[in-house]
């Protein structure tokens, strides 16, 4: 009885690695490790997407910023057209193929800047994305 118990406050205190996508109130795909959070947005409103990674050990100021993606369809994709408060860096814009195609069809994508870098797993991303992708070319009514 006692290791039941010790097993399930063991994997409640275990951060969720999971891609997870939500469609309200915008279609958004997020996904958690233990130095990073991602979260990927598509907003019908602005028709804009956007992408932002907080980073535990956060994001010094750069002069651009890029996506390794790593697996079966590898690609990087830069930009110098990204925001940083620090923690938490940001590129939006209006076409996101790149990305969604770099993490639904990938295993890791490592952001990075001249000086900092974050690698997450995308291990479980690709029917999230797949939903994400349905939702941003959903008619909106």
């Amino acid at each position: 009885m006692k290791i039941c118990t010790a097993l399930a406050l063991c994997t409640l205190a275990t951060p969720a690695l999971a891609w997870e996508f939500t469609p309200s109130p915008i279609c958004t795909l997020t996904h958690a490790e233990n130095a990073s959070d991602v979260r990927v947005t598509y907003d019908h409103s602005s028709r804009l997407y956007a992408i932002s990674i907080k980073a535990a050990g956060g994001w010094p100021a750069a002069s651009a910023f890029s996506i390794r993606f790593d697996g079966p369809a590898p690609n990087v994709i830069s930009t110098t057209r990204h925001q940083s408060d620090g923690q938490t860096l940001t590129v939006t814009d209006a076409g996101f193929g790149n990305v969604l195609n770099g993490l639904e069809f990938n295993t890791s994508a490592t952001a990075f800047t001249q000086t900092a870098a974050v690698t997450v797993s995308l291990d479980g991303a690709r029917a999230p994305v797949q939903a994400f992708r349905a939702c941003a070319t959903a008619p909106v009514a």
